[in-house]
């Protein structure tokens, strides 16, 4: 069989391996290109990135400063209706595990939010636990926050466990997640 005949025989495979070389040359990312800037976004088993925002009352709070302790940073907004529907279940399992070294840190994505609103937001919640303003966005990029609500439970370590992006999360969800970390070792 002759060169030609064997083409000839072949080509819808011949056709298929150069259209997917030309798909993969076409899709590569452009030369020195990095996803995100580089910084991949925080994922389980990976240092929680460090934080430090000012709450409502106009306290400082670190994460660094909760070493010890499990915590769970919540990104939301006031106009977010999976915010809306998980704020009750969060304040419930924070009343139920706060004494044992349970913290809530409820990020709003001051940027994306009219913070006017936020005060009214927490009354109508009876939110008691920290709610920190991002108000220049910073935390929310540095999250990589593209969907909210957006959660992460980070153990006493200060290592992400799980991340939880969209919502509602329920009441089983956060039960099941916070006792299996309170149970780990500091």
């Amino acid at each position: 069989m002759s060169f030609v005949q064997a083409i000839r025989k072949n080509w819808p495979g011949i056709l298929a391996v150069a259209l997917g070389l030309v798909w993969i040359w076409v899709s590569r990312a452009p030369e020195g290109a990095t996803t995100a800037g580089g910084i991949p976004a925080p994922q389980a088993g990976f240092l929680a990135p460090a934080i430090s925002l000012t709450t409502l009352e106009g306290e400082t709070v670190a994460l660094a400063d909760l070493r010890g302790q499990v915590v769970l940073v919540n990104i939301w907004a006031t106009w977010c209706p999976p915010c809306r529907a998980e704020m009750p279940a969060i304040q419930r399992a924070y009343e139920t595990y706060h004494k044992q070294g349970f913290v809530v840190l409820a990020v709003n994505s001051t940027v994306q939010d009219d913070a006017a609103k936020i005060p009214t937001f927490v009354a109508e919640y009876r939110l008691t636990f920290p709610i920190l303003l991002d108000g220049d966005g910073a935390v929310t990029r540095l999250y990589k926050v593209a969907s909210l609500p957006s959660s992460f439970f980070i153990g006493r370590d200060g290592i992400i466990r799980e991340v939880v992006i969209g919502g509602p999360m329920d009441e089983a969800l956060l039960k099941t997640r916070i006792e299996t970390l309170l149970k780990e070792k500091p």
